[in-house]
């Protein structure tokens, strides 16, 4: 049986992005990604500096190769200037330097210029 995520509830308006990325094909690495992103191995100063430049919530989703993040952030904030932000705290770099090893994406890339924009093509609610 499919189960469902938790959605949390926020008192203000936000917006939702959505970005996709493959990782190489290689069970060992995914595995290792998987490892580097639970909790208590991802480091700290990267989850900071995502709350940091204002980011709500970020979750990543994986099926094979794929990956999905979905992105919730106040309805006024300006995306392309918070990941441009992240990308100048400290560890960023070497933490999208390390990633790259699991991900199909040039070395020295930034979040923002892996993890590519999707354009949602239907939507239920009004």
């Amino acid at each position: 049986m499919e189960k469902g995520y938790r959605v949390k509830e926020y008192r203000m308006p936000v917006k939702r992005y959505v970005r996709t990325l493959r990782l190489r094909d290689n069970a060992e690495l995914i595995a290792e990604y998987r490892l580097r992103h639970s909790r208590g191995k991802i480091w700290q100063e990267i989850v900071d500096g995502i709350k940091e430049v204002g980011i709500l919530e970020m979750e990543i989703y994986i099926r094979g190769t794929e990956l999905v993040m979905i992105l919730e952030t106040p309805a006024d904030l300006d995306l392309d200037a918070a990941m441009g932000r992240l990308a100048t705290l400290p560890r960023q770099q070497e933490w999208e330097d390390y990633m790259s090893v699991f991900q199909s994406a040039d070395p020295g890339a930034t979040s923002s210029e892996k993890w590519q924009p999707m354009e949602r093509m239907f939507h239920l609610y009004d």
